[in-house]
């Protein structure tokens, strides 16, 4: 069972105004390549954190520069060969080296604000679920001496902030009201997460070998193992140089080549391809146990044909494919699906509910629609009470009486 608070839904809310009585062990996990420069700025304000120093840890990875960077007495280096940019490899190894009950992670050219570590490891530290996100902001710092408190460098050198992120923001209220696809606003350079839920995630895929794209998967899979998102405006780090969506070298090619594994790997609506398949299933179906075989094609097919993205999965089970399911559809007992069981698919992900019973007009179960979100974070804790569960008549799901005649099934009469 996981040690600290247990967080129903997304309620990162549930932790303002809370302190941790003793501030959490940290391990600043810093990803660099070839930036001396900026790596002397950012361990400089790293040093200048008000984060307690014995509680605190920094680790540089570097993802294999001509010649190993040179790091401060205290500072941990370690490095892996030069094989291509493997931002999301040399990640894990910082991970993998780390001691702290916090990972922060940052990237060698974004500086971190003095109150920044204990700002976004506040929360994590508290409760292991919360992916904590912290405000990631733009200035020229070239040239720029290291200096311990950032915020005295800045006159006439910030840039623009990005408005679409600073708008999601601002609309989910710092991330306490999100969704699916709020992945989407969790930047891995100022990111913060408990070693509990980074070992839960698996880490992040080291298959990435372009820029672009690994911390939205990585956040996706933490996510569906019961995540709670949420932003935390006063943990300000600085990058130097614009948004890579301002940058006047930021082409279409390279963001729909992300746009595509993504596309691939996050098969959840709105992020998945429209028609073509992927390698990964979004909503999984399991048949009637003990049914006929008659029983089971009727039921299957009836709801794959009403839920778009749903796939037959004879179990749930230890499979490649099954490792980004977000809903399992659990058929208890033959049924016929005309309509109406998409709309219920839809409410378990926007009410974020756990559970989702279709009752026969007896009261008895017909489906049940499991959320693994909800089911993976419950796990963790030993509960059930984190996300609400829900039992409804749901028009259009009826039960089979009997053999089906699956030739009138399929050609509609019947």
């Amino acid at each position: 069972m996981a040690n600290g608070i247990a967080l129903p839904g997304n309620r990162w809310d549930l932790l303002d105004g809370i302190v941790p009585d003793t501030p959490p062990a940290v391990s600043v996990i810093v990803a660099h390549y070839e930036q001396p420069a900026q790596l002397a700025r950012c361990l400089a304000a790293l040093a200048g954190q008000d984060h307690p120093p014995d509680r605190l840890e920094v680790i540089v990875a570097d993802d294999g520069s001509a010649e190993a960077p040179k790091v401060p007495a205290g500072v941990r280096l370690v490095r892996q060969a030069d094989e291509g940019f493997r931002l999301a490899a040399v990640r894990n190894l910082g991970a993998l080296h780390a001691t702290g009950d916090v990972l922060v992670f940052l990237d060698a050219d974004t500086v971190p604000e003095p109150a920044f570590i204990r700002e976004l490891s506040r929360m994590p530290g508290l409760a292991p679920d919360v992916v904590a996100a912290g405000r990631r902001r733009h200035a020229d710092l070239d040239g720029v001496s290291p200096v311990a408190d950032v915020r005295t460098v800045l006159e006439g050198r910030r840039l623009a902030e990005p408005t679409w992120l600073a708008d999601a923001y601002r609309r989910s209220g710092d991330l306490l009201a999100v969704d699916d696809r709020s992945y989407r606003h969790v930047i891995g350079a100022v990111v913060a997460c408990s070693r509990t839920m980074f070992e839960a995630s698996g880490g992040f895929d080291e298959d990435f070998r372009a820029y672009g794209g690994e911390d939205w998967e990585w956040t996706y899979r933490a996510w569906l193992q019961g995540a709670v998102l949420a932003h935390v405006p006063s943990a300000v780090a600085w990058h130097d140089g614009p948004d890579a969506g301002a940058r006047d070298d930021h082409d279409l090619i390279a963001r729909n080549a992300e746009a595509v594994l993504l596309a691939d790997l996050i098969p959840v609506p709105g992020s998945r391809p429209h028609g073509r398949p992927t390698s990964r299933v979004d909503i999984a179906v399991t048949p009637p146990a003990g049914a006929s075989e008659a029983a089971a094609f009727v039921s299957v097919d009836s709801v794959l044909a009403d839920v778009p993205g749903s796939e037959l999965v004879e179990e749930i089970r230890s499979d490649p494919r099954l490792d980004r399911v977000r809903i399992h559809i659990e058929i208890v007992r033959p049924v016929r699906v005309g309509t109406g069981l998409r709309d219920a698919v839809e409410r378990v992900a926007r009410d974020s509910l756990g559970l989702l019973v279709v009752l026969d007009d007896d009261g008895s179960p017909l489906i049940r629609i499991h959320s693994c979100r909800a089911a993976a974070r419950e796990r963790r804790w030993g509960r059930n009470d984190l996300f609400p569960r829900v039992a409804d008549r749901v028009e259009g799901v009826t039960p089979l009486a009997g053999e089906p005649d699956v030739a009138a099934y399929l050609g509609g009469w019947g």
